[in-house]
């Protein structure tokens, strides 16, 4: 059975009754809007622990346009259905006051890694993701938290701070879930029109097989897309492109480029 938590409070009561029982948690944190993607990360922490937690939370902070955070999807009781056949024990529906309490004064910040790339087109975006991450954290007090490697930065930050502030849970990462045809599924897919979204899959194809990030990115600008940007860092090749008002992100480790 699935109970659903609407409080910080009342999660935080359920889990030290688990912990004093000896059981295990996995968390996995989440915007809704839910896919095969988010529910392979609920399998791997159903396996890997006693518990699973779900977090449901559209962030307000880390979007910079407000057009952008009115768009995106809310489907929470398509998200329940989904998490209650996956047999997800807990899920948390924690609110703007409970998580922002302070109105936001209080903030973690990386500033080295965050300032590039997708730090480098939206500016706070990723003080915004890591202080709402360290919050979660804090709240579900797990043993393992599950993240996808598509947001590469974000993952890499991530472990960082937690190394950095010496959390005690455990960041694990998962393999990004793609479409027959290679595209990365996100949320933001579901906004593509038909015709962009048959040309969405060459960002994953011109990742993997160009033989170097210029040309992979001369590749997607001849074929229509506003590329913010593709670079090798640390053994990855990460790209961010835009089609219409979509912005899709992806990325592929060198070594297995084709």
């Amino acid at each position: 059975m699935t109970t659903v938590f609407e409080s910080p409070s009342a999660w935080r009561r359920e889990r030290r009754a688990q912990i004093r029982g000896g059981l295990t948690l996995g968390f996995v944190p989440t915007m809704g809007a839910l896919h095969e993607g988010h529910l392979s990360l609920v399998r791997r922490s159903r396996a890997e622990n006693h518990r699973t937690l779900v977090s449901i939370f559209v962030n307000p902070t880390q979007f910079d346009d407000t057009a952008d955070l009115a768009q995106y999807p809310r489907t929470l009781e398509n998200d329940l259905g989904m998490l209650r056949s996956e047999g997800t024990e807990c899920v948390l529906l924690p609110t703007e006051t409970d998580l922002y309490r302070d109105g936001y004064r209080y903030r973690a910040t990386e500033v080295e890694c965050s300032r590039a790339l997708e730090g480098a087109h939206r500016p706070g975006h990723f003080d915004a993701v890591l202080t709402v991450v360290l919050k979660l954290l804090q709240i579900a007090s797990a043993e393992r938290a599950y993240f996808g490697e598509k947001d590469w930065q974000q993952l890499s930050l991530v472990r960082g701070l937690a190394d950095a502030f010496f959390l005690p849970t455990a960041i694990v990462a998962c393999a990004t879930v793609r479409e027959s045809d290679g595209l990365a599924l996100s949320s933001r897919n579901r906004r593509l029109p038909p015709s962009d979204r048959q040309k969405a899959s060459q960002l994953f194809r011109a990742l993997s097989t160009s033989p170097t990030a210029e040309v992979a990115s001369r590749t997607l600008c001849a074929a229509g897309f506003a590329v913010d940007y593709i670079e090798d860092r640390d053994g990855r090749r990460l790209g961010a492109v835009r089609l219409g008002d979509v912005r899709l992100i992806d990325n592929v480790p060198l070594e297995d480029r084709r």
